[in-house]
């Protein structure tokens, strides 16, 4: 099965505890449907820090009105497929929207225990 990237753009008005819940509540549903592979909510733009050749500035790598929220992982067996499970995040209700990305690649490092 195929792994696709979802980036979460949240809308101008999401963010209330009602929003946040309604994510949650995808992030479990994604979970037990056994399609979810990882998901990961980023700290908000402002707090971002980027470096491009030699300059390092505050602020997100590029200057745009939207900033991506989180990301999470699924494995589907196509792009279609994939595109149908993006399209229930919460965000593209709440005046936001997603972008879906084939994984060309990457690793999974398991934390040591001990």
């Amino acid at each position: 099965m195929a792994q696709y990237a979802i980036l979460i753009y949240p809308g101008d008005s999401a963010g209330g505890p009602e929003d946040l819940r309604a994510h949650d509540r995808h992030a479990v549903e994604l979970e037990e449907s056994g399609c979810l592979t990882a998901a990961f909510a980023l700290a908000p733009g402002a707090t971002a820090t980027s470096i491009r050749g030699e300059a390092v500035t505050d602020g997100t790598f590029v200057d745009a009105k939207e900033v991506v929220a989180g990301f999470c992982v699924i494995e589907a067996p196509d792009l279609d497929a994939a595109l149908r499970i993006a399209g229930r995040n919460p965000a593209v209700r709440q005046g936001g929207g997603v972008e879906v990305r084939p994984v060309a690649g990457g690793f999974v490092r398991t934390p040591a225990h001990g």
